[in-house]
């Protein structure tokens, strides 16, 4: 099996790690992946979450891209919302101009977070009702500019830094299918409406200026090891991040446990495994079966792998393994 692979790269800070050490943890692992073949990693906006140091996303984007050659570094994604599109426009092109033909720009329509970070973002709730027309208005500043164009962003314009549109739902599909973009559905947290939404999106897609046909990519969390026992045990430190979310306790990563069934309760166990039901834990074996099972059912044009380990050199462990499966 041949399937471009890719990495999303959350930049855990851990219990006994420090937001700088996963930052360089980061870039330290782009440089292995492009060298195992991984197409492209990226990374996410998340905000006010001490456990993940990717908050001003694209500043991580260029500390990891100047650590690498060729792999393709982006944004998996920008919560659009947040921002003004002509801001994201400048911050991408520079990126693009730094980086030529490595940058991705990925967008998601929800904040990413709780009312009170949306507050001091000095952001509305609403802004997610304009999500489509702010992708419209960003992809106009990436484009050449126009006789007569009043505002210009620059050094953006001209960039086309190519765009996904991501999503957990049916909106986002239907929004990458009418406006001829590939397409990113996280699995890796909200897999129940995986295939409706592929489907709608093949099915309704119009060609465009930046893609002639649909291309979908499937997030997935893979954890691989030498063992199906070990590689449960790593899981342990995932599981228990999504536990505390339901508790609504936001903290550094976990080391693993041995015991995860003390950790949460029956009925946290349901909704966490809920979130993890595309997850892929186990040795190579288990795991080759697993992506081919996944790709067999969803026709997959790209997998995006989140391999969520405390231990930076079994998290590279784990990369180095699946890349050597597909």
């Amino acid at each position: 099996m041949t399937l471009p692979l890719s990495i999303l790269e959350l930049v855990r800070i851990t219990e006994q790690g420090s937001a700088r050490e996963a930052l360089n943890n980061a870039r330290d692992l782009a440089a292995h992946a492009e060298r195992w073949g991984y197409h492209r990693i990226w990374v996410a906006e998340h905000h006010n979450m001490p456990g993940i140091g990717s908050a001003a996303t694209s500043i991580v984007i260029s500390h990891i891209a100047e650590g690498s050659n060729t792999i393709r570094v982006g944004a998996g994604g920008i919560m659009l919302p947040n921002h003004a599109p002509y801001i994201i426009a400048e911050q991408f092109g520079t990126l693009e101009q730094l980086y030529p033909g490595r940058i991705d720009l990925g967008l998601g329509r929800a904040p990413g977070t709780d009312q009170s970070t949306l507050r001091a973002l000095r952001r509305s709730p609403g802004n997610a009702e304009h999500f489509p027309q702010d992708v419209l208005e960003l992809q106009a500043y990436l484009a050449p500019v126009e006789p007569g164009q009043a505002m210009e962003a620059v050094p953006a314009a001209g960039t086309k830094v190519p765009l996904w549109i991501l999503g957990s739902s049916h909106f986002g599909a239907m929004l990458a299918a009418e406006l001829g973009l590939p397409y990113s559905f996280a699995s890796h947290f909200a897999p129940q409406l995986l295939n409706e939404a592929l489907e709608l999106y093949r099915s309704r897609f119009k060609p465009s200026e930046q893609l002639d046909r649909p291309y979908a990519m499937v997030g997935v969390n893979i954890i691989a090891a030498d063992t199906d026992e070990e590689a449960r045990h790593l899981a342990t430190s995932q599981q228990m991040a999504f536990t505390d979310m339901f508790r609504a306790k936001r903290g550094l990563l976990q080391p693993p446990i041995d015991d995860i069934e003390s950790y949460w309760s029956p009925r946290e166990k349901q909704q966490v495994m809920s979130m993890l039901a595309r997850s892929i834990v186990g040795s190579p074996d288990t795991v080759r079966a697993g992506i081919e099972a996944l790709v067999a059912e969803t026709g997959a044009d790209e997998l995006i792998v989140v391999s969520d380990i405390y231990d930076h050199a079994k998290r590279l462990r784990s990369h180095e393994i699946i890349a050597g499966l597909v």
